[in-house]
């Protein structure tokens, strides 16, 4: 039986398909910002990078979570 993603993964898809990046790439764009704090970093994605909110925060969280 297969694994069920979820958590922030499960905007992956979706992401991927809207934006027309990996999320390998999402996720090198925001270990490389300067910014470290969750709300900073997702208001970059959404003003600098046009994400919605969801998928902003999803992104966040999953990589931030990766430093833990």
């Amino acid at each position: 039986m297969a694994d069920t993603v979820k958590g922030p993964a499960i905007y992956f898809p979706s992401i991927e398909k809207k934006y027309g990046r990996p999320i390998a790439e999402w996720k090198d764009l925001i270990r490389s910002s300067p910014l470290t704090k969750h709300m900073e970093l997702v208001a970059w994605l959404k003003t600098d990078h046009g994400l919605g909110h969801g998928h902003a925060n999803a992104l966040v969280a999953d990589t931030l979570a990766e430093r833990r």
